[in-house]
């Protein structure tokens, strides 16, 4: 009997995955007068309204890795929307010029907020979002720009950075800050200093954030983009025991903060 129940449970989940099925879209929204081009992924088997996620590019904007994670969260039962901090049609052709694009948010953190809250807009009109139910994530450059939007004050129930950028010129902005925090960190990586993480945890701390901070041993820059190849010496690499262990932390995080 027991086996039998066992083998009609199995049946029941696989139906249930079978369908189950992730769609996708291209929409636009704008940021005072610049059009942003962002993508959306989410479940159609599901009813009602769920939470919704803003996943945020890393320097060469957004891309295949930014998409194929809001597919894996639509799989999950989120509304995802992959954000366009740079504007439709700007996509760095190499690191130079991404360089140059990332640079002019890095240095005007006002308008790095507003980008990334015209993103938070967008999602909560989006069909199937429940509005009282958002947070924010970001890799790199973009773990950077959801901190940021963390440290204005906006209404997100949390915010996760992946091997991001954690300095900020305002660290008393801190104090604004209404949801909670998780930073998934290579415990390696050579492009955020050790005084940065030290800055960045008192800044936590004098601001009495609900924060968390996981560092991933072996893992430097960029671990969790396949693309980045396997060469530590680099810099910036994939590890995928970090990739995997960031990605559930995140599950996690999301399961607390949208309970």
């Amino acid at each position: 009997m027991k086996q039998f129940l066992i083998a009609i449970l199995m049946l029941v989940a696989m139906a249930a995955a079978a369908e189950a099925k992730v769609m996708t879209e291209v929409v636009e929204y704008d940021h005072d007068g610049t059009v942003l081009e962002g993508f959306v992924a989410w479940d159609d088997s599901i009813d009602g309204a769920r939470p919704g996620v803003l996943v945020v590019h890393q320097w060469m904007g957004l891309g295949e890795h930014e998409m194929e994670w809001c597919r894996r969260l639509a799989a999950e039962g989120y509304v995802a929307m992959a954000a366009d901090v740079y504007g439709k049609g700007v996509r760095p052709a190499d690191r130079a010029a991404a360089g140059e694009q990332a640079g002019i948010y890095r240095g005007d953190r006002a308008l790095m907020r507003g980008r990334v809250q015209a993103g938070v807009d967008k999602l909560r009109m989006l069909p199937g979002v429940d509005a009282s139910r958002v947070a924010a994530i970001g890799f790199c450059f973009g773990g950077g720009c959801v901190l940021e939007l963390a440290r204005s004050g906006s209404d997100v129930s949390g915010v996760v950075s992946f091997h991001g950028n954690l300095d900020t010129p305002n660290p008393a902005d801190a104090a604004n800050i209404r949801g909670s925090v998780l930073v998934c960190h290579g415990a390696d990586d050579p492009y955020v200093p050790a005084e940065t993480v030290t800055a960045f945890m008192e800044e936590m701390r004098s601001a009495g954030v609900d924060w968390q901070f996981i560092a991933y041993g072996d893992a430097v820059h960029s671990f969790t983009h396949e693309s980045a190849g396997t060469d530590k010496s680099a810099g910036a690499a994939y590890n995928e025991k970090a990739a995997k262990r960031s990605w559930q932390a995140q599950l996690d995080f999301f399961r607390e903060i949208f309970r």
